[in-house]
This record gives C-alpha cells, sequence and structure tokens, in this order.
C-alpha cells in the first residue's frame, strides 16, 4: 500500500502504508526511545500528533495488553524506518500493524526518517499529513491539507483526552520491573486531576501506599477541597498549557491549601498558576535519554521527557525556585515551593518508556504529604 507523508512547508516523504488507510493530520513530532512504542502511542499526550521514532526498527515485540498506558492509541499517525516484519516476545499478543488498523491509525514505514528528523530540527515542529491508500499519490493535496489543519499553539486538547467520570485506581506496578516495597496500607489520599493520566504515573502512587481517586479535568478546586485530599495531583497531557484556563485558576485556587506535584502538563500548569509564563519549542523534548540536572543535589538524572511547550526562563514564579534544568538547552525542568508544599518537574519520572532515576521524586511526594500541616485531609486527623 502506497504511503504519503506531507509537511505544512512542501516537503514529502513516500513509503509503504500499514494500519489503517485513510487520510490524517497532525503536529509532527519525533522520539529518541530506543523501546517502548506502545507506551508511546498510547500516551494521551501525544493526541493530535504524528510520531516519528528515530531507531531504526519497530515492532519486533509486538503489542500486549499489559504495556498500555491508557485504553486506546492517541497519536494521529506513526512514521518508522523499518517496519519489523517478525514479532517474536514471550509477552506478546499481537503484531503492531494488526492493533494499528483496529484502532484506525495510519503508519508509514520505508521512510528516511534520519533526513526527516534532521528536517524537523532545523525547520521546527510543523503540521503534517498522512495517506495511506487512496490519495497517497495528490501530494499537492496532502501539503494544503497540512497547512490548514489546527495548530498547536493555543489548543485546549485536555477536554478530549480526560476522563468523563471520577474513578480510584489502586493497581500496582509489576515487582519484576520495578524494585521497592509494594505497600497495601491505608494511606494517604491523592486527588488527581486528569489532563491526559498515565497509568505508570497511578502505580507509580499505589506502590507508595497512596489511596489515588481519579477525576475529570474540570473538576472545580473547591470540589477537589470537598474530598479532604492529604495531597493533590497534577497530571501530564496534551496542547498548549495556557489555553487551559480552568486548569490555572483551579491550582491556583489549591496553592496553600494542600501539597500538590505536578507532572509534564502539570508541572506548566503549575508554573502559571504562580504567575509564570510558557512558550512553544523549537522541536520540543521527546525520547529517554534527556540528561537533567538536580541542582538542589547536583546529581545528573537520565530522564523520560514529551513535551513540546516549556516554563519562560524569564517566568515569576512567585516565589518557588528553579531545581532542575536540562543539560542540553538549559530549558526549566523543575520548580518548588517549600512554604506552600508544592513542587513539579517537566519531565516524566514515571518513564513507561525510560530510565527509572527519577523515581525518588514519588517518594518526595509521600513525604511532603506526610509532613504539611496544609492538606485538609490531614488537618483531620486521616
Amino acid at each position: 500500500m502506497f504511503a504519503c507523508l506531507a509537511l505544512e512547508d512542501g516537503r514529502v516523504f513516500t513509503g509503504t502504508g500499514f494500519g489503517a488507510e485513510g487520510v490524517t493530520t497532525g503536529e509532527l513530532v519525533f522520539n529518541t526511545s530506543m523501546t517502548g512504542y506502545q507506551e508511546i502511542l498510547t500516551d494521551p499526550s501525544y493526541y493530535r500528533q504524528i510520531v516519528t521514532m528515530t531507531v531504526s526498527h519497530v515492532g519486533n515485540t509486538g503489542v500486549n495488553q499489559q504495556d498500555l498506558e491508557s485504553d486506546r492509541i492517541w497519536v494521529s499517525g506513526f512514521v518508522v524506518r523499518a517496519l519489523s516484519p517478525v514479532v517474536s516476545s514471550w509477552r506478546e499478543q499481537g503484531a503492531l500493524a494488526d492493533w494499528l488498523k483496529e484502532q484506525g491509525i495510519s503508519g508509514i514505514t520505508g521512510v528516511a526518517t534520519r533526513a526527516l528528523v534532521r528536517h524537523i530540527r532545523s525547520m521546527g515542529v510543523m503540521r503534517a499529513a498522512i495517506a495511506c491508500g487512496e490519495g497517497a499519490q495528490d501530494t499537492a493535496a496532502l501539503v494544503e491539507l497540512a497547512r490548514t489543519s489546527p495548530d498547536m499553539s493555543g489548543a485546549n486538547l485536555v477536554d478530549s483526552v480526560t476522563t468523563r467520570e471520577p474513578y480510584n485506581w489502586a493497581r500496582h506496578s509489576d515487582p519484576q520491573w520495578y524494585r521497592g516495597e509494594q505497600l497495601d496500607v491505608r494511606g494517604p489520599l491523592i486527588v488527581a486531576w486528569d489532563f491526559g493520566i498515565k497509568r505508570n504515573i497511578l502505580r507509580m502512587m499505589a506502590d507508595r501506599g497512596m489511596r489515588v481517586t481519579v477525576v475529570p479535568a474540570q473538576t472545580s478546586a473547591d470540589d477537589v477541597l470537598a474530598m479532604n485530599p492529604d495531597g493533590v495531583f497534577l497530571s501530564n497531557g496534551p496542547g498548549d498549557p495556557a489555553a487551559v484556563d480552568y486548569a490555572i485558576h483551579n491550582t491556583r485556587e489549591l496553592v496553600g491549601k494542600a501539597p500538590l506535584f505536578g507532572i509534564c502538563l502539570g508541572h506548566q500548569i503549575l508554573a502559571l498558576a504562580l504567575g509564570g509564563k510558557t512558550e512553544k519549542m523549537h522541536f520540543g523534548h521527546r525520547g529517554g535519554n534527556q540528561p537533567v540536572r538536580n541542582l538542589l543535589t547536583g546529581v545528573v538524572e537520565i530522564s523520560a521527557h514529551n513535551h513540546g511547550f516549556a516554563v519562560s526562563e524569564d517566568s515569576e514564579l512567585g516565589g518557588a525556585e528553579v531545581t532542575h534544568i536540562n543539560l542540553n538547552d538549559n530549558s526549566i525542568e523543575g520548580i518548588r515551593d517549600t512554604e506552600r508544599s508544592v513542587f513539579s518537574v517537566q519531565y516524566h519520572p514515571e518513564a513507561a518508556p525510560g530510565p527509572h532515576d527519577s523515581l525518588y521524586l514519588f517518594d518526595e511526594f509521600v513525604k511532603q504529604v506526610h509532613n504539611s500541616a496544609t492538606g485538609p485531609g490531614r488537618s483531620r486527623g486521616r
């Protein structure tokens, strides 16, 4: 099946289609992870994006039900250098191409991904269109479709990925992948705002004895406080953080009233709530090999990332301090305000996929919750 990837600047790449036939658009980005394509595909933070993998061979381990980070594929399209013709893994429950087809997602293989990634690094992320099968030959129409597709800047995509109803989470991680004791004690109650949350974040909190209730993104601050949480979590998610105005407002209402921990989009929303600014990055950070320096300890963590926006370096953060920076471009990767018991990181300590250098941040959240006197749940002696 002939396939075409057309960029809004007129650049065109051709290849062979796999997955679903059809035409789709999205923001074209790349991910440098060597493994974990299934977790990447099901991460809601990739909603309305076409993801290019820099690793040359993809699909050799197939897919399974254990590695899902949500209940569906969220990417708009998938671009690889070579789709493996063989699936071989003791955990495999199906082939990547079949799974994409079942979920209506188009992929393209045989693309010169090195040239494509160099182009994105030079020109920046941009809108693109993928056509598999019918329509793939009309490159001029595809370029025009890419140019007229929605832009990521100013886009509130959280409403499209958040849960519709609250739910409780108590499932642990698989002990063969994560070290440490898994606690089943009746621990602190954490209310997690779902801006596009990954399941491994929930597993990491459950492993540490936290009782987690996940709520829709538009749940008000008053409704969160009415649940008497010991701590509140701000999740990852897609789109432009500045466009999620209700989340910024609700977070601002909670600062100083409950311990807060944010990851990725949650980090950006916290920074905006504290008075900071965010900006669109040239091509973002996506992968499992980003070096981040912890300014509090001096330790360098190799970390997992997935973001196209960042907190501006000239942000006024209302007294909060910068705790982590990216060693590739010096962008802000973490902030905290100990007086008001809030902290956040831009990267993904839960990884999935990626290294486990930053798992300690979940332990820090536990300590913050237990040590804080501001949590309404703790004031009731829970």
